[in-house]
């Protein structure tokens, strides 16, 4: 227990309790986190990024593929009652964004929720929380590549006419070799991210314009087709089909919590975290509901089995022309672009934060003097997310992507739990309201949706658990810098 009497300081490494257990379960103070801020081998990395681009950051690393593609999917398991899907989809990243603010303003780290686990809940449980953003992060980057190449190709095929060859564009088993455009929109992000966060914040900020302005122009235009009529049959396949559909759907709110891993590039976090992380997620949420309650209005819901590019199909389908289904497509692949942008620069500032406490290796550490970013890092990052792209189906990545950021978001929840009994005595500039009912909410929300997806989803959730624990036990808990490191007082 703390002696809330005493001057604050620095709480001691545990090593109070001997043994394998204490080991898993050791704990690194908050203080030695938001200390350790921005340093890395060789360099340290640059605050740069105010509220507004922290915001479009968040906006950037979420809106894109879960609304411009995954909606195709996820209309034939709800029917019209997507909308229904959106909102507890939608709630359940409401709840954790809740938690995120309280901890993002109180530990401002690059490592998202595994900064936060390794606070509160141990090491063991920070790895297993990290791993589960690599998964997050990592596999959604290629997901997202891959509904890029979808809308690349109605682009291509409206304005010149041709399109790229299945054989070229799509995985295998799903009739192609290699899944060229998402290779290629993952390689021209790692281009953008090794030239510095500012830069790439001002590239991604006007992204998010447009991806705004088109959805925008969508709904207009879209509410021309509306018919009541595709309304009537609301529920076709009950709560069953919603609450697959709201699963799946919670891919499309992954990303708000890209905020919080520029915790060590933002010049005031504190204060700039926590409304970065709620301002997106309102404006991200708003736009979703009426998104889909629009394009159901559109078309009969069981229209939208099978279709690619759904939202540009609808404008065609409804103005009579391709113009505008163009034009939604030029849209998308700006948009979709700025989510690999995003979502790839979180996942390098998570391995960034895990390298520095030494679970994984110190080449991910490594910040550029010239760029103040982890250079090799965005590198390797970057090769390993376009293979996935090129090669992996988008379903089976959406679904491997939802599970994983479900899980994590699950500890975050624990975590804010934790560190209000453990560390009452912190400054917070952001609370969750109601104690920890918000949060116990946000935990029951998270595990909701974790059984709401298939077996094959869990059973590859298991297999990546399963090396992960592996190289964990195999590297990072000999290498950890706090089975290194003498326990000291500061």
């Amino acid at each position: 227990m703390l002696d809330h009497g005493a001057p604050p300081r620095t709480p001691p490494l545990e090593t109070s309790v001997p043994g394998f257990g204490a080991r898993l379960m050791r704990r690194k103070p908050v203080e030695a986190l938001v200390a350790e801020g921005g340093q890395g081998e060789g360099g340290a990395l640059r605050r740069s990024l105010g509220m507004w681009q922290l915001t479009m950051i968040s906006i950037g690393a979420t809106l894109g593929t879960g609304i411009f593609v995954v909606l195709g999917g996820a209309v034939p398991k709800a029917g019209p009652a997507v909308t229904i899907a959106f909102v507890i989809a939608g709630l359940t990243a409401l709840f954790s964004a809740l938690s995120y603010a309280e901890l993002a303003g109180t530990i401002p780290v690059a490592g998202s929720s595994y900064s936060y686990a390794y606070a509160t809940m141990g090491e063991l449980v920070a790895w297993v929380c990290g791993w589960c953003l690599v998964l997050e992060y990592g596999v959604s980057v290629a997901a997202v590549a891959v509904g890029w190449g979808e809308y690349l190709n109605e682009l291509l095929d409206g304005t010149i006419g041709v399109t790229i060859p299945d054989v070229l564009s799509s995985a295998p088993g799903e009739g192609g070799v290699i899944n060229l455009p998402g290779l290629i929109v993952v390689m021209l992000a790692m281009v953008f991210l090794l030239g510095g966060a500012r830069e790439s914040a001002v590239v991604n900020t006007i992204m998010v314009g447009v991806k705004i302005v088109t959805l925008v122009i969508f709904c207009a235009i879209g509410f021309m087709g509306f018919k009541s009529g595709n309304y009537k049959d609301f529920m076709p396949l009950g709560m069953t089909g919603v609450g697959a559909a709201s699963a799946s759907l919670f891919f499309s709110y992954i990303g708000f919590d890209a905020a919080s891993t520029a915790g060590e590039e933002a010049k005031n976090p504190k204060r700039d975290l926590p409304r970065a992380i709620m301002l997106s997620l309102l404006i991200v949420t708003v736009l979703y509901v009426l998104v889909a309650a629009v394009a159901v209005g559109a078309w009969n819901w069981k229209q939208f089995a099978g279709s690619e590019a759904t939202l540009a199909a609808i404008m065609n389908d409804v103005t009579g022309q391709t113009f505008w289904g163009t034009m939604l497509a030029a849209g998308a692949v700006i948009s979709i672009a700025s989510v690999v942008l995003t979502v790839l620069y979180g996942q390098t500032r998570i391995l960034f934060a895990m390298s520095r406490d030494g679970l994984v290796p110190k080449v991910f550490g490594k910040v550029s003097g010239k760029t103040g970013t982890p250079r090799v890092n965005t590198v390797i990052v970057s090769l390993f997310c376009g293979l996935l792209a090129s090669l992996i189906p988008l379903g089976k990545l959406v679904d491997a992507t939802s599970i994983g950021t479900l899980f994590a978001f699950g500890l975050v929840n624990i975590a804010v739990i934790v560190l209000r009994y453990t560390r009452p005595d912190m400054p917070r500039t952001f609370k969750v309201a109601l104690g920890p009912v918000f949060p116990v909410l946000g935990f029951v929300f998270c595990a909701y949706n974790m059984f709401s997806l298939d077996a094959i989803t869990w059973v590859v959730f298991g297999v990546w658990m399963a090396v992960g624990l592996v190289f964990y036990f195999l590297y990072g808990a000999r290498r950890s810098r706090l089975a290194s490191e003498p326990a000291q007082e500061k």
